[in-house]
């Protein structure tokens, strides 16, 4: 799914969806909101707030649901991403 005109919320939302078939899906690019601040640059798709709910966290721990994510997103995806704050539920 590597595809340079994707925009990284797009990617996101891809892989958790394939990973995890949510629910609930929510991606947001919250960058702009964090201009100055370290991490952020031109452009943004930096900064991301994600919202998920899947029956595939409900015996998981919430360290356990953090990991499952970055692992579904994968470390090339993760290295270009400055902050995503996770809110995880079944």
């Amino acid at each position: 799914m590597q595809n340079s005109q994707m925009q990284i919320c797009d990617e996101i939302e891809a892989r958790l969806q394939a990973a995890f078939s949510p629910e609930l899906l929510s991606v947001e690019d919250d960058s702009e909101s964090h201009r100055g601040h370290g991490g952020w640059r031109e452009g943004g798709q930096t900064h991301f707030n994600v919202q998920i709910r899947a029956a595939a966290f409900g015996q998981m721990s919430r360290i356990e649901r953090h990991r499952a994510v970055h692992a579904a997103l994968g470390p090339d995806l993760v290295a270009r991403i400055h902050a995503l704050a996770l809110d995880i539920k079944a």
